[in-house]
């Protein structure tokens, strides 16, 4: 079985059976209770939704399918077609619509797609509001309008354009300085909409690119996750080219990784770490990211006498606590930055945006800038339980192991100690517990995650 329900959207693989996989039935029943929940929001008389779509070869079909259902329940849809799952967000607010959905399955496989559902606001829809959507869809609770009453189609071809204008209209964009810097970029965009985007932002900014997999056919020429190990290609091109960095995108452009100019990785972890020091130089304020981030952007923080929050892992999540503190920069340690005077979203544009003004500002090389952050490394492992285990339960245990040390509780157990943490969180679709770690070396951060599967073993 490969689709997957969750109170953040639904993904799952093309073709099979209903129910089993995501196949044009499943499609049409997300997206009419997405609707019904829409329309139940509030007493208007017409709803409008944003939709756009990465360049999977799903794509189309899943859109045309999500459209019509949409405007057979009588609401308007705007088709953005192949756009960036910021861009979507951007224009839910711009266009003064009731809510938006991206078809986009992010960093999976080409099998894979989904339907990311957004609130009036642009943003990513709640727990609440999730488990809403998800009543309806096992109540088939639907109500379609009669024929006088369904809603319009139209498509709208401007709004990466668009979402473009508003980023290089930001105070903190220095678009004069980048422009005289004359920078070289590589890009790497999977074959999807990123080949579309960052050319056009480059451009704008007086920036030479050299592209790589930028046409958007969804065709991943290699595992769509901006991951080293799949980095390859771009890595060379770097270096064949004596650009200045490379861009790295996933599908959906809402994930950024960096190559420096020796072909190596910036560290995705990093991003945010970057995009943060220039931010806080300009604006300080508090900052957030999910417990499995980096602790260099807590260090960063501080250096500006400023404080860190960490929130659960989940977009949503990491949006509620900047709120909550009124964060000026936040994201994951995946490379999503959000930006909040732009949006309350990951937005890869954006951070290229940003990650180049600091960049001209500093007059120095990719990877002096890197070696001017703490030397954190990460590892990322898992050890599978048996079914009958209480993983609650042994978390509270290991818990108790670690009394003495810093515990956080908010999402799974993160264990701080002083130069390095451990994070474990529990599955929510299987019987494990992932183990996320951190320390000065590889090596040291290895072995915490292995003396974490020992502590877990000896529990059981």
């Amino acid at each position: 079985m490969s689709l997957i329900k969750s109170i953040s959207g639904f993904r799952g693989t093309i073709g099979g059976k209903p129910g089993d996989n995501l196949t044009p039935i499943d499609a049409v029943k997300f997206a009419a209770a997405y609707g019904t929940w829409l329309k139940n929001q509030s007493d208007k008389t017409e709803y409008k939704v944003i939709v756009g779509r990465d360049a999977r070869i799903s794509g189309q079909m899943v859109s045309q399918l999500v459209c019509s259902t949409l405007q057979g329940l009588g609401i308007n849809i705007i088709d953005l077609g192949l756009s960036t799952t910021p861009t979507v967000e951007v224009m839910v607010t711009d266009l003064r619509a009731d809510g938006g959905i991206i078809l986009t399955a992010s960093h999976n496989p080409k099998e894979w797609n989904a339907l990311k559902l957004l609130n009036a606001k642009g943003e990513f829809v709640s727990a609440n509001d999730g488990a809403q959507i998800l009543a309806y869809v096992d109540q088939d609770d639907y109500n379609f309008a009669e024929v006088d009453d369904l809603g319009s189609y139209e498509t709208f071809d401007y709004a990466i354009d668009l979402h473009i204008d508003k980023i290089l209209a930001l105070p903190l964009v220095n678009v004069e300085a980048i422009q005289k810097k004359n920078f070289k970029v590589a890009i790497d965009a999977v074959n999807s909409t990123g080949g579309i985007a960052i050319p056009k932002l480059l451009e704008r900014l007086n920036v030479v690119h050299y592209d790589m997999y930028c046409e958007p056919n969804g065709q991943f020429p290699h595992n769509p996750e901006p991951l080293k190990e799949h980095l390859g290609d771009i890595c060379a091109k770097v270096i064949a080219e004596k650009a200045d960095f490379g861009i790295v995108v996933d599908p959906d452009v809402d994930r950024l990784a960096i190559i420096d100019e020796k072909g190596e990785m910036f560290g995705e972890e990093y991003t945010l770490v970057a995009v943060a020091d220039y931010v806080l130089s300009k604006t300080p304020s508090a900052t957030v990211s999910n417990l499995s981030s980096s602790r260099a952007l807590r260090d960063v923080t501080e250096k500006y006498g400023q404080k860190y929050s960490p929130s659960a892992v989940g977009e949503v999540n990491v949006v509620t606590e900047m709120k909550n503190i009124g964060a000026k920069i936040g994201g994951e340690g995946n490379g999503g930055i959000i930006y909040p005077e732009l949006h309350y979203g990951r937005d890869s544009l954006v951070g290229i945006a940003l990650f180049l003004t600091h960049l001209a500002e500093l007059n120095i090389s990719v990877s002096e800038l890197r070696a001017s952050y703490p030397a954190y490394f990460m590892a990322k492992k898992k050890i599978e339980l048996t079914p009958e285990i209480n993983v609650d339960e042994l978390l509270v245990k290991i818990q108790e192991v670690y009394k003495d040390e810093q515990i956080n509780t908010v999402d799974g157990v993160k264990i701080d100690f002083p130069t390095e943490w451990v994070h474990l969180r529990k599955s929510n679709t299987e019987p494990i517990i992932r183990i996320y770690t951190e320390s000065t070396s590889e090596e040291n951060a290895n072995k915490l995650a292995d003396k974490m599967i020992e502590s877990i073993k000896n529990i059981i």
